[in-house]
């Protein structure tokens, strides 16, 4: 079974307090796991007994240069037009159940675990044949091509199969799971699994150009967002825009570990 966080919707009970860690600034944005509720699902055209929560979209003081969905797709769910976007690019994560896509004509099963990535224009179709709830992210961005350099092929791979490196110094205390080599300019998007064991950390404050999106499959920590110290835990996602100061604390008592999204590789629209 997977490790990680899957959102089950539902309501939280009318004797609940209302108070909780959501919030929207400048800099950045949490939007905790409890807000992933029945009454903050969106539906697609062109997708089957599908729901999903919208954690992030292009928006003026938000989220700049992709989307992120959490989407559910119930028993004889899915779709055989997933995307009416012909430049968007895409990956998808499956943290639930299993899901047949079809690529290329060719089929995969994915199953928790399985790693998608999916090229601008990609022939693709995605159904859920089996009896139970199937949940995957789905992250988008619009591909910014290059004169001279190709656009990715598609791939499907699994978590398991792609070896966490260790950053340096850090004694395996934190590890990036990356699908993409860093130097392939090919992608102008990683998406990666981080890894804290308790106890590991970001030592400084980062601060750099590339957009944020943070969802964490698994564990708790204390992370630093711009001057604030904000505790999240599985299930919570974090957007943060470019430049702000970002760092990390892994308590425990089990390891840390998110999907991270960032734009790579171009240069900086003028």
């Amino acid at each position: 079974m997977s490790p990680d966080y899957v959102a089950r919707g539902g309501l939280p009970a009318q004797t609940e307090l209302t108070t909780d860690r959501a919030v929207f600034t400048e800099a950045y944005a949490v939007l905790p796991r409890r807000t992933m509720s029945d009454i903050t699902t969106s539906f697609l055209p062109h997708w089957d007994k599908t729901r999903l929560w919208v954690i992030a979209r292009p928006l003026s003081g938000f989220a700049e240069t992709f989307s992120q969905y959490i989407v559910e797709v119930s028993p004889g769910g899915g779709s055989d037009q997933p995307e009416d976007e012909s430049a968007a690019e895409s990956v998808l994560f499956v943290v639930d159940g299993a899901l047949d896509l079809s690529l290329k004509r060719a089929s995969h099963a994915l199953t928790a675990g399985s790693y998608v990535f999916l090229p601008p224009g990609a022939d693709w179709t995605l159904h859920n044949s089996s009896d139970a709830t199937a949940t995957f992210h789905w992250i988008r961005k619009r591909y910014q091509q290059v004169d001279g350099v190709e656009v990715p092929d598609a791939f499907v791979t699994h978590e398991q199969d792609v070896e966490a490196i260790a950053m340096p110094d850090t004694d395996g205390a934190w590890t990036t799971t990356r699908f993409v080599e860093i130097a392939d300019l090919r992608h102008d998007m990683h998406v990666n699994i981080v890894t804290f064991q308790p106890g590991g950390a970001i030592p400084f404050p980062e601060t750099h150009v590339m957009e944020h999106g943070l969802y964490v499959l698994e564990g708790k920590a204390v992370y630093l967002l711009n001057k604030d110290w904000v505790e999240v835990q599985e299930g919570d996602f974090m957007w943060l825009r470019a430049f702000c100061p970002q760092a990390c604390y892994a308590g425990g008592p089990g390891r840390f570990r998110y999907l991270l999204y960032k734009d790579v590789n171009r240069h900086a629209r003028l």
